[in-house]
């Protein structure tokens, strides 16, 4: 089976040598590089599996950096961000990233959700997409919402008959949904069906790739429940 080929964008010397020995250990590929621009150029030079990206990277930072990523491919981002409440981390994810991991981290802590992000997106359609194919789930490929088409086996959304681009995240989320309409979903149930998280997460994840989808989709698609979560209007 051929390496994951990780990409990791970090200034800091100690942490970027220190990480990329790491996640060799742990049987990546990983191709370690010192900012912005020359992550960029490494990325298109190598088109690697994931990408790990510092969120304070001189030359261009890791926010501007993802967007270049994600306007020409759905490869996987993390963001790493040193301050968990920072507005790094929405911006980030506003930007296209997938998820992220506040520094100062734990090298286990780091593979468990790289791994967990490989893992969704090897497996963006079909029962993996879900919890392994509830029997409440509507049948049939293609599920109709008003102007809305989810092709479900052939992993395509079309509005108003035009082909709508989501990326494997937003792809799952969106099946999640789709999968029970009309039904709250919580937060906590989305991280753990869409992000894979088998413990807590923040939440600030779902409500941003939500909001991402959202503008996609359609504003009124997805109503908030205030205080529980989620749904799809059927």
């Amino acid at each position: 089976m051929a390496e994951t080929h990780v990409l990791f964008v970090e200034d800091d010397d100690v942490i970027r040598e220190a990480t990329q020995l790491a996640l060799e250990r742990d049987g990546f590929a990983v191709t370690a590089m010192p900012d912005g621009l020359s992550g960029l150029e490494a990325f298109r030079a190598d088109r690697p599996d994931i990408a790990l990206l510092d969120v304070m990277l001189p030359g261009m930072d890791g926010v501007s950096l993802c967007r270049r990523i994600r306007d020409e491919s759905t490869v996987p981002v993390i963001m790493l961000s040193a301050r968990a409440d920072s507005i790094d981390v929405v911006l980030g994810l506003e930007a296209g990233a997938d998820d992220y991991v506040t520094k100062p981290f734990d090298g286990s802590v780091l593979v468990a959700r790289i791994r967990a992000v490989l893992r969704r997106f090897g497996h963006a359609g079909g029962p993996a997409a879900g919890d392994g194919g509830r029997d409440d789930a509507p049948e049939g490929p293609v599920l109709v919402f008003g102007d809305l088409e989810v092709d479900t086996e052939g992993m395509e959304v079309r509005k108003n008959g035009s082909p709508v681009g989501l990326t494997p995240t937003e792809m799952r989320l969106l099946l999640e949904f789709s999968s029970a309409p009309g039904t709250v979903l919580s937060r906590d149930k989305l991280l753990e069906r869409v992000w894979d998280y088998g413990w807590g997460g923040d939440t600030r994840v779902v409500d941003v790739h939500v909001q991402r989808l959202r503008t996609k989709i359609g504003q009124d698609r997805i109503e908030t429940v205030r205080g529980f979560g989620y749904k799809l209007k059927a």
